[in-house]
């Protein structure tokens, strides 16, 4: 594909010539660094100009030049690694007149390797003092403008590398999110837990109320979906023995984007034998405290215009009264489906054929008056049985079941369950879930027979959570939109 070259593409490629003309190849070979720029600017930090001289300490760098400053036979540069830029200086009468002329070949972006005497300049700042010049790759596009940078957010989700290169705060966030993830695991190692896999590719859709996306299977002529949740294989390891099992995985749901959602989205589980409700709970305060103390060495969080405190305890409240702190009415009294219907209409709540049940009417009132309310982290339990096919049944109130979602922010962070063994109770939920798919209701779940099948082997009474793994991350590094904290988010076509 041909395509119109800037005048700076061009300078570029002409340089690049040159450096064949000189034997060397434009885009390099591997190189043997011993240092990183960050360690070396903290190990020599507190060693002053005068010290430096009775000094021999030799490194050797590697990395992308961000800044140059040519001053005849003798130049400043600056090149960042993956920790941080540190300054360069290079004299012809320290590499010779043939490298000094290959380094007047660099441009910004390029990549090159140093070796050279650690010392400090007369203004304090840790320099190199090149002996060595090995030039490495060059940069045929030119970095974006050094103060301006991409200024257009969405071609800085479009071209992340270069977002990497000239934003820190960007660089600094891809990499606290392994090392929250690496925690995590951590975390749950220490509980006893075991890190499983299970399958992407699914027939059936289950495990959560979303709409999949449609793949095919070539060879067996089958229409799979990607999966929308890890619940069920989970609780089947469950019944095969393995009592506490966790998983971190994408799954894929084909919904819209915002900023907080992105239709491939990272996800943990976890299934605890012979735990419940309460003991989701307190796992899953300890393990964001866990973070807080060693990823982000704070507790207190700005997220999304609030002040977020994550010390403990957090607070716990059942949806009915959640409900009835915000309006008066008290949904646990209301037992007539007409009187719910009512109660919606009064307060100007649209109920959809599918939602025409007492549960489903709370469930609206909740996302209307409570949801955005809750900003302090809030474990919200008690839903109503219609919206959690999945969950056991509360015994003093089969209405609601033992269900839990953890609220941050007025965002949901993570939902919980005691699970439901019960497989002939399970099966009836199924069943009305395809009611509920036949009343217009595209997110209902299949029935999975396997699944029922294995509960009919005998699963342990259990507790089990997801967490959104990308909201979660948002709130450690404290970006407001999901795409920052996803290396490669999906986006609309240019076109």
């Amino acid at each position: 594909m041909e395509r119109e070259f800037s005048e700076q593409e061009l300078v570029r490629r002409g340089k690049l010539d040159n450096i064949r003309a000189l034997n060397i190849d434009p885009f390099g070979h591997k190189f043997a660094r011993d240092s990183y720029a960050a360690d070396i600017k903290e190990k020599f930090k507190d060693i002053t100009h005068e010290e430096f001289e009775n000094r021999e300490d030799i490194v050797t760098v590697a990395g992308r030049i961000m800044f140059i400053r040519k001053m005849g036979k003798a130049s400043f540069i600056s090149i960042q690694d993956k920790t941080d830029k540190i300054q360069i200086y290079i004299s012809i009468n320290d590499v010779g007149e043939e490298t000094y002329n290959l380094f007047k070949t660099a441009d910004l972006g390029d990549i090159i390797g140093v070796k050279g005497k650690v010392m400090k300049t007369g203004t304090g700042e840790v320099t190199i003092k090149c002996y060595e010049y090995t030039h490495l790759v060059k940069a045929l596009r030119p970095l974006p403008e050094k103060f301006h940078g991409l200024t257009d957010i969405e071609e800085r989700y479009r071209r992340r590398y270069v977002d990497l290169i000239m934003n820190e705060e960007s660089k600094k966030i891809a990499f606290t999110r392994p090392k929250i993830i690496r925690c995590i695991q951590n975390f749950m190692d220490a509980e006893g837990f075991t890190e499983v896999e299970t399958p992407v590719l699914t027939t059936l859709l289950t495990g959560a109320s979303a709409r999949p996306f449609v793949t095919h299977h070539n060879t067996q002529d089958l229409d799979m979906y990607l999966r929308i949740a890890l619940e069920l294989p989970l609780k089947r390891l469950l019944v095969g023995g393995m009592e506490a099992v966790y998983e971190i995985g994408r799954v894929f749901r084909n919904e819209g984007m915002d900023p907080k959602h992105n239709p491939e989205f990272t996800l943990m589980e976890a299934y605890l034998a012979y735990s419940d409700l309460e003991g989701m709970m307190d796992l899953t305060e300890r393990m964001y405290q866990k973070i807080a103390t060693d990823v982000a060495h704070k507790m207190v969080f700005n997220w999304c215009g609030n002040e977020i405190d994550l010390t403990g305890p957090w607070k716990r409240i059942s949806m009915t009264d959640a409900i009835k702190e915000k309006t008066g009415i008290d949904f646990k009294k209301v037992t007539d489906l007409d009187e719910a219907l009512r109660l919606a209409s009064e307060h100007h709540i649209e109920v959809q054929d599918h939602e025409k049940t007492i549960g489903h009417i709370i469930n609206l009132f909740f996302e209307t008056y409570v949801e955005e309310t809750l900003i302090q982290p809030t474990f919200l339990y008690g839903h109503p049985v219609e919206i959690s096919p999945l969950t056991k049944k509360n015994p003093e109130d089969p209405r609601f079941v033992d269900r839990f979602e953890l609220f941050i922010g007025g965002k949901e962070f993570a939902n919980a369950y005691t699970e439901l063994n019960d497989p002939i109770d399970q099966l009836e939920r199924f069943e009305e879930q395809l009611k509920e798919r036949d009343l217009g209701n595209d997110e209902a779940n299949d029935i999975d027979m396997d699944f029922i099948e294995a509960l009919e082997y005998g699963m342990p009474p259990a507790g089990g959570i997801g967490y959104g793994i990308d909201r979660l991350c948002m709130l450690f590094t404290e970006q407001e939109s999901i795409r920052d904290v996803i290396l490669f988010p999906t986006m609309k076509n240019r076109d």
